[in-house]
């Protein structure tokens, strides 16, 4: 399988490599360090790179109704796979995943040819990404418009394998899925950023219901790893309606420990300020909110971590 030309090639046929900051970047593509800085230079311009493939993970989201913290674009009328922008053409918001985490979480936790299982896919970024790095990608999504907008991208890209996505209830797909070499997912933040009205979407249960469904789902995505296996969640803790944290990162680790996988690495991703420049004046006065800006990226391993380290090669 040909290399990945993420930042083309040169009149030679060669692939173009950045220069990189230092040795521990050079081997690693960024350094594995405790913080990932999303704001570098550095991340700013694979970011920038692997956009200019044409991955757009906001298409296919127009209508999705986001409340606070996540990292964000505009999805305007007439943009999105359904032609559709908020209600009587407003715009509306929708988070989006960063590729470079993408990237880094499969070179780093997946071996070569892996199958990565992600059972809260969303939109198309993992998927066309760890295809394009030469992953198999299994991703579930309740949305049929999600999964149609994503293959649509899929389509247009031509990632060198191509992702599978399923339409449907996790809980009810999982069991279908291939055995995992790396699981690797952002779920829903509670009711955060509500995606549909359908009883089935963790996003429309409350907070008790929410946990119960989410730790059911993680249940059964860590009966599909593989012994010896990571996976990886990337979550952020999120206020309730009285200002006061859900504390999901800790229902995560509790989830995936009970299910099997112990927590083997935590990292902090340091997010683009973004729309919290324009938030924190009024909200650190009126109730001393401090504005979110990272997330936590959190990897557990099921079975022995060198054994696994082993499977992910060089």
């Amino acid at each position: 399988m040909t290399e990945l030309a993420l930042f083309g090639t040169d009149l030679f046929g060669e692939v173009v490599r950045p220069k990189a900051s230092g040795p521990v970047a050079e081997r690693f593509t960024l350094p594995p360090f405790t913080i990932l800085d999303a704001r570098a230079g550095e991340w700013q311009e694979r970011k920038r790179a692997w956009a200019a493939m044409g991955i757009e993970g906001e298409v296919g989201r127009a209508g999705v109704h986001q409340y606070g913290m996540k990292e964000m674009v505009i999805v305007r009328q007439g943009r999105g796979f359904n032609g559709q922008g908020g209600e009587d053409g407003e715009q509306t918001a929708a988070s989006v995943f960063d590729p470079v985490m993408v990237e880094l979480a499969v070179r780093w936790f997946s071996p070569a040819g892996g199958q990565v299982v992600d059972p809260f896919a969303g939109g198309s970024v993992r998927g066309i990404v760890a295809g394009c790095l030469g992953r198999q990608y299994w991703g579930c999504d309740l949305r049929t418009e999600q999964v149609a907008a994503n293959e649509v991208q899929a389509e247009q890209i031509a990632p060198q394998v191509r992702p599978v996505w399923v339409c449907g209830d996790s809980m009810e797909t999982l069991p279908t899925a291939p055995e995992a070499d790396f699981v690797f997912s952002c779920p829903p933040y509670g009711d955060l950023e509500k995606y549909s009205d359908d009883p089935r979407d963790l996003s429309a249960m409350d907070w008790h219901a929410f946990v119960a469904a989410y730790k059911r789902i993680i249940l059964r995505a860590v009966g599909k790893m593989k012994p010896d296996t990571f996976a990886c969640f990337v979550v952020g803790d999120f206020r309730d309606g009285k200002g006061f944290y859900r504390n999901f990162v800790s229902e995560t680790i509790d989830g995936f420990e009970q299910a099997g996988a112990r927590l083997y690495n935590e990292a902090i991703l340091a997010t683009p300020v973004g729309t919290a420049a324009m938030r924190v004046t009024k909200q650190f006065e009126a109730s001393r909110k401090m504005a979110k800006t990272h997330q936590n990226v959190l990897v557990f391993c099921k079975g022995d971590p060198r054994t696994a380290a082993r499977k992910c090669g060089a």
